[in-house]
């Protein structure tokens, strides 16, 4: 996957990870961090867990869902280490 693919996918994938997990996005380049990380995240974890070989390859609905699944999970875990709720 060329990188121009990579930051398609990564703000698509961030952009929807930042509307369901906060109500708004991380702007631009947030976005497409989060997107990217989250495909990295979201492609080994298909791999792993599913046997999916290549799970984000190209501009395509299954990358793009694999990579928002992976930014979701990104989203959740810095949360839960960054701002943890004190009771």
């Amino acid at each position: 996957m060329g990188v121009l693919s990579w930051i398609v996918v990564g703000l698509i994938a961030g952009w929807l990870a930042g509307q369901v997990m906060r109500g708004g996005g991380y702007g631009l380049i947030g976005d497409i961090v989060i997107g990217i990380v989250g495909g990295l995240i979201g492609g080994y974890l298909a791999g792993a867990l599913f046997g999916v070989a290549d799970a984000v390859n190209g501009i395509n609905p299954v990358s793009i869902l694999v990579a928002f699944v992976g930014a979701i999970l990104l989203i959740a875990v810095s949360r839960m280490v960054f701002h943890p709720k004190t009771a």
